[in-house]
């Protein structure tokens, strides 16, 4: 049988983030799962059985994708660079998200590649699944359709099932339909996103905002959920730090002013930033 013309997106897929696996026999089955359709980049928050792991090389079969797996310490680390964020999870969460299927998931990420963004999944531990504020990082819930009498995934069948509907996506019928083909600007990456967050919060916090303190938890979460919808890009994310420091009062970098003088104060010709 002839092979199936290489698609140029092959090489460009999305990265598969694992939260906090429990075992090295799962981390090494979905490598797997991920080298049968051409995925490469594997990201690993703090495995439980450390890293490297023999367990998890044998459940590979020799898949490359295991020999240059990364580990990181925190989500936040681990998809910092990322302009386009999944989270595959079967529950509903205090965070109000778009929900796609694996079909919707596959052509969004085509879409977002192409154009030049970093895109990533997460999925999350065997027995717990993501927290809501590992799911709020996302922008938008993958849902696969499983039954909800009996809807728990090994690792693995949920990667795999992701990883053929990106291959599925690519192929030249299915092309057509792959959307965002315009130019865009760059989103922000997840990193400078979280600094913006932290950013807002920390200046509501000066202002009193998260009241009654019990509630700032469900508030903040809220809050990242409604700028996450946004699809901020670089520049626009810029802008609001900007604008969030002047609303705080806080002082700009020193700079020199038309007669001279060396000055902190913000003045209206100063630009967002921070």
């Amino acid at each position: 049988m002839p092979e199936h013309p290489k698609n140029p997106l092959e090489s460009a897929g999305p990265s598969v983030v694992l939260v906090e696996p429990q075992l090295g026999e799962n981390i090494g089955t979905a490598a797997r799962a991920m080298a049968n359709f051409g995925l490469t980049d594997l990201r690993i928050v703090n495995p439980r059985e450390g890293w490297p792991n023999d367990k998890a090389v044998a459940a590979s079969s020799r898949a490359p994708v295991i020999e240059t797996a990364r580990v990181f310490a925190t989500v936040e680390e681990a998809v910092a660079d990322f302009g386009y964020l999944l989270a595959t999870t079967a529950r509903s969460r205090e965070v109000a998200k778009q929900v796609l299927g694996p079909r919707a998931a596959a052509a969004a990420m085509r879409g977002r590649i192409a154009a030049g963004t970093r895109v990533g999944v997460l999925f999350g531990r065997e027995r717990s699944g993501l927290t809501n504020e590992e799911v709020a990082l996302a922008d938008a819930i993958l849902t696969l359709p499983v039954d909800p009498a009996f809807s728990s995934l090994n690792i693995a069948q949920a990667v795999i099932v992701v990883a053929y509907e990106w291959r599925q996506a690519g192929f030249a019928e299915e092309a057509a339909s792959v959307p965002f083909t315009g130019e865009v600007a760059p989103p922000a990456a997840k990193e400078d996103l979280v600094r913006m967050f932290e950013h807002l919060e920390g200046a509501l916090d000066r202002a009193g905002f998260f009241r009654p303190p019990e509630k700032r938890g469900h508030m903040v979460l809220a809050l990242r959920a409604m700028l996450q919808r946004a699809g901020l890009s670089e520049q626009e994310v810029r802008t609001l730090r900007g604008m969030i420091a002047a609303l705080d009062r806080r002082p700009t970098r020193p700079h020199v002013l038309a007669d001279g003088t060396v000055t902190t104060v913000r003045t209206p010709d100063d630009e967002g930033g921070a």
